[in-house]
């Protein structure tokens, strides 16, 4: 029961880790080196916590997709304040 929870911990944490990625990545122009730092950027402290949670490389899978995930909610978020944002100036 507990590894089920130290699981589901680990896999919100990588979400919201990369939402603040996600969002400040979409302000820069796709492939930039600046979008590829911010894409990569959480996976190293994911990496570490799923280490020190005692995972193996077998639940990759999982927190990378959380990664993902947080990476296209966080560049939807920017989007949706940016139309906002210019549809409040009209």
């Amino acid at each position: 029961m507990q590894d089920t929870i130290n699981l589901v911990l680990l896999i919100i944490v990588a979400f919201a880790v990369s939402i603040p990625c996600g969002y400040v990545r979409e302000g820069f122009r796709r492939f930039s080196i600046p979008w590829l730092v911010l894409a990569h950027l959480p996976i190293p402290l994911v990496v570490h916590l799923r280490h020190l949670a005692g995972f193996d490389w077998k639940f990759i899978p999982f927190t990378l997709l959380a990664a993902i995930g947080g990476q296209v909610i966080g560049g939807k978020l920017r989007r949706a304040r940016q139309a906002d944002a210019s549809t409040q100036k009209s």
